[in-house]
This record gives C-alpha cells, structure tokens and sequence, in this order.
C-alpha cells in the first residue's frame, strides 16, 4: 500500500521542484530583458552622450561586454548571488550597448524587432518545455552552424556586401530559435538530473543567463533585417 502511494508523491514533488525552478529562470531572464529595455530606451533619449560614446570609450564597456558572460556562467554554481548580480550588471551595459543602435535604426524597427524576437522566443520556449523529442541532436548542430557563421559575418565585415548579411540575419535568427528551445530543455534535463546535487539558483541564473542571450542575438539579427527593409541608415 506504501509503495503505492510513494510513487505519485515523488512525481508530484519534481513537478513542483521543476515549475520552482522553470519559474526562477525564465523569471530573471525576463526581468533582465526588461532592465535592458528600460536602460536601451532611456540612452535613446539622451544623444549627446550617445554620440560622445560613439565617438570613442566603448572599447572597454565593449570588452567587458564580451567577457562578463563567461564570469556570470563560471560563477553561477560556485556563487549564485555574485552570478545573478553579475546578470542584472550585464542587463545593463546589455541595454547600453543596444541604445546605440538607435543612432542607425528608426524607433519603429527597434519596436518591431522586440515584438518578433519575444514571439519567437515564447513560441521555442514553449516547444523546449513540452517536447518529448529530444534536441540535443538538433542543438548540437545548431552551435556548430552558429560557430560557421560567426566566422562567414567576420568574413563579410571586409566584403560589405549587404545582401550577404541579410541572409546571414535570416539564418542567425534560425539558429538561435533552435538554441532557444535546445537550451531550454537542457536545463530542464540538468535541473531533473542534478537538482538535489547543485545548486538550483546557481543552475537557474546559469539558464536565465543563456536563454537571455538567445533572445539578445535574436533580438539584434531582426533589427538588422528590419532595418535593411526598413531603409534605415540614420
């Protein structure tokens, strides 16, 4: 009769401790977004200082940018709370850095973009919690096309070619759809396999951190292709 009853309250107990935890990551990534977006939004406002940034002394806000990632995830497990200030700190510079592009970009295409990439960002998401596929196969392909990529558009900054970093766009945005739903599903799988054994803060900042960056490179690759329908060239 014990075993019975032991069984449906384990399962009940993962859910709860996986929703807990689903809740917590995708909680902070949202707030992070947020926190870009207000920051994005109120350097927007302020174009003096967005054409003296522009003008020089992004190198080093530039380079942190960069690195800040690698510490936030290299920290996440050791120190959780150090890691999910470190994210709040990246939101920052994050909207920082984004808010110059509205020295290129109308208003209308930054809005665009936000509203696409959260759809897309949902919509992957979504499919990476409630999948039983596994996409592990699929997101392994994924980065491998990602790293092509990366190397093809350094390639295309010395040829210039903007029919080229159009498609790139196109096949970015593929890309970090499926990295949205690929990483999603494995911190849901790292959370189920590890959860009693780390830290589940540390796992949650870890994945708010990733799925924050899928929507970030998503985010910039539409507002290319929206600024190059759009005609910006401010």
């Amino acid at each position: 009769m014990n075993n019975y009853d032991q069984q449906p309250r384990t399962t009940i107990n993962t859910e709860v401790g996986l929703n807990s935890f689903l809740t917590k990551m995708f909680g902070w990534m949202g707030a992070a977004v947020l926190v870009s977006a207000v920051v994005a939004y109120w350097m927007s406002t302020q174009m003096a200082f967005l054409q003296t940034l522009k003008g020089g002394g992004l190198l080093i806000p530039i380079i942190v940018w960069f690195i800040l990632p690698f510490v936030i995830s290299g920290q996440s497990m050791k120190r959780p709370t150090v890691a999910l200030v470190g994210l709040f700190v990246y939101a920052v510079i994050t909207g920082g850095v984004i808010s110059l592009y509205s020295l290129v970009y109308t208003q209308t295409s930054m809005v665009a973009a936000f509203v696409s990439s959260a759809a897309i960002f949902i919509t992957m998401a979504g499919i990476g919690v409630f999948t039983k596929r596994d996409l592990s196969k699929i997101g392994t392909q994924a980065t491998a096309a990602l790293i092509g990529l990366i190397v093809a558009m350094i390639v295309n900054m010395f040829l210039r070619s903007a029919l080229i970093a159009l498609i790139f766009s196109f096949v970015a945005v593929i890309i970090f759809a499926v990295l949205t739903a690929w990483d999603t599903q494995r911190m849901q799988k790292m959370y189920l396999q590890y959860g009693d054994q780390v830290s589940t803060t540390g796992l949650a900042v870890n994945g708010a951190l990733q799925l924050y960056l899928d929507f970030v490179n998503l985010f910039l690759q539409l507002l290319q292709i929206f600024g190059i329908f759009g005609g910006d060239n401010r």
